[in-house]
């Protein structure tokens, strides 16, 4: 790992690390029963991940992410329906369906941009940039790299390469923060970059991996690194 003193930049995902689901938008589609609480919400992300790192689903990453996810979640309530599975995918998939964002968080961004440069890699639909801006923390990046406008999905190499060049920077020097180990995490040590898992949910709890679960734990990680 690059000793903290020579890196200049930090590059951070967006769900789940920044701002998290509506549940409320997203679930919109049920129609009956209780939807499920945070905690069993977290139960399926942990669920989900697990088996996503372990087989790194084909074709498009969020969208086999979100099916096993919704399919878990349908199976829990007793309402299995592929045309509701896929109505809850799709709303999953919105960037507008992701602007829940936690007390304290511009305030540990400015912390953070005071020592080091920062900036957005975030698998999105091309409007990310747009929901970082109603939440009141775009402006706190230096650059913001969606992949619904470069055109390729974290873990591929080419949307980090992508960032990268608009900050000028070397991987190196540079660290990025996501939540999923096999697309945030191997994506971006695979093209020479530190990372660290922003792991809320506590998937990660058992492997001994550089994780945090919010950003003032972040801060308290990177001052330990120095």
């Amino acid at each position: 790992m690059v000793p903290m003193a020579e890196r200049r930049v930090i590059f951070f995902d967006v769900g789940n690390t920044l701002l998290f689901p509506n549940r409320t938008a997203i679930l919109a589609p049920l129609a009956n029963g209780s939807p499920p609480t945070l905690e069993q919400w977290q139960a399926f992300e942990r669920k989900t991940k697990k088996e996503f790192d372990r087989g790194m689903l084909g074709g498009c990453v969020d969208h086999g992410f979100w099916w096993n996810f919704h399919t878990y979640l349908l199976e829990s309530l007793g309402e299995m329906n592929g045309a509701i599975r896929t109505e809850l995918v799709e709303n999953t998939r919105l960037s507008a369906n992701w602007d829940q964002i936690l007390p304290g968080t511009r305030e540990a961004l400015d912390r953070i941009r005071g020592n080091y440069r920062i900036a957005v890699i975030s698998n999105a639909d091309g409007k990310i940039e747009e929901v970082l801006a109603r939440c009141g923390i775009a402006d706190c990046f230096e650059t913001i790299t969606d992949s619904g406008i470069v055109g390729f999905e974290k873990p591929h190499a080419e949307i980090f390469a992508a960032a990268l060049e608009t900050m000028r920077a070397r991987p190196e020097e540079s660290l990025y923060v996501g939540d999923v180990y096999s697309v945030d995490y191997l994506g971006a040590r695979n093209v020479g970059m530190d990372a660290v898992l922003f792991d809320v949910a506590g998937t990660y709890g058992e492997q001994n991996l550089p994780r945090v679960g919010s950003l003032s734990g972040l801060e308290e990680w990177l001052d330990r690194e120095k």
